[in-house]
């Protein structure tokens, strides 16, 4: 299931053809509660500059971007963008916040869980994390992300037969997004979204920013600071951003 900016019930802003929801966080979850709600698969996005960026070379992962139900804007460039258009977001709707947001609307409701990716350590501390914060989850079922195109058939069949409620995909960026969109269909799960270094943080392999570098909107310094080998991957916010500037009103188009 996709539909076109058109057809979607909430308010959007489209940045470079990618339809970012203007909708905060509350907001956010109560249309994934009615999502799960009606069993139909919704497939969402935390969006980002750098992920912008790569959607404006990759035709393949732009269309995996665009024909998402939802695309939040986890990103502070993009909030930026969006103000800057006179077409504000409400507010940043971080992805680790949401996934949390769902767990804990998923343990009032009892809803079931699949995590999929990162090694199996990590993403067996991240379900022992979430099953002590969330003691109302069920899990369906716990997979690493080490497998290839020809595991596709048996991981997808796996999780479809667990029937899962949520599905948290924690891959990297160039693979999360468009094996999502690829087995979206086949899959079938109501609510699918890729959650980057979420299970990291959650195993307490990698720490997240404090709430001071959050609040001041210099998360991504945060992380460069505690890894200095992310500076080359940085550089794309100063290239985003620049762009943005230069292009202006036209950001809003296809292209």
């Amino acid at each position: 299931m996709s539909q076109s900016a058109e057809a979607r019930s909430f308010p959007t802003v489209s940045i470079y053809g990618i339809p970012f929801s203007k909708m905060n966080m509350v907001q956010t979850v109560d249309y994934l509660v009615k999502a799960v709600a009606s069993g139909k698969s919704h497939r969402v996005v935390t969006g980002n500059p750098e992920m912008v960026m790569k959607s404006l070379q990759n035709p393949v992962f732009r269309k995996a971007l665009a024909t998402a139900e939802l695309v939040v804007p986890d990103g502070t460039g993009v909030v930026w963008a969006a103000r800057r258009v006179r077409q504000p977001v409400a507010e940043r709707v971080a992805g680790y916040d949401l996934l949390h947001e769902l767990m804990r609307e998923g343990g009032r409701r009892h809803w079931s869980v699949y995590l999929l990716g990162a090694s199996q350590d990590v993403v067996d501390a991240a379900r022992a994390k979430l099953a002590s914060l969330y003691p109302g989850i069920r899990f369906a079922g716990v997979r690493n992300g080490y497998f290839t195109d020809r595991d596709d058939e048996a991981v997808v069949s796996a999780i479809r037969e667990a029937k899962p409620d949520l599905l948290f995909v924690a891959r990297s960026m160039d693979n999360q997004e468009p094996w999502l969109a690829k087995h979206q269909a086949a899959l079938g799960v109501p609510v699918m979204m890729g959650v980057g270094g979420s299970f990291d943080v959650l195993a307490g392999k990698t720490k997240r920013a404090p709430a001071v570098f959050i609040k001041l909107r210099l998360e991504w310094f945060y992380r460069l600071l505690r890894e200095p080998t992310r500076i080359r991957r940085m550089m794309v916010l100063p290239r985003f951003a620049i762009k943005v500037a230069r292009d202006g009103d036209n950001l809003l188009q296809t292209k």
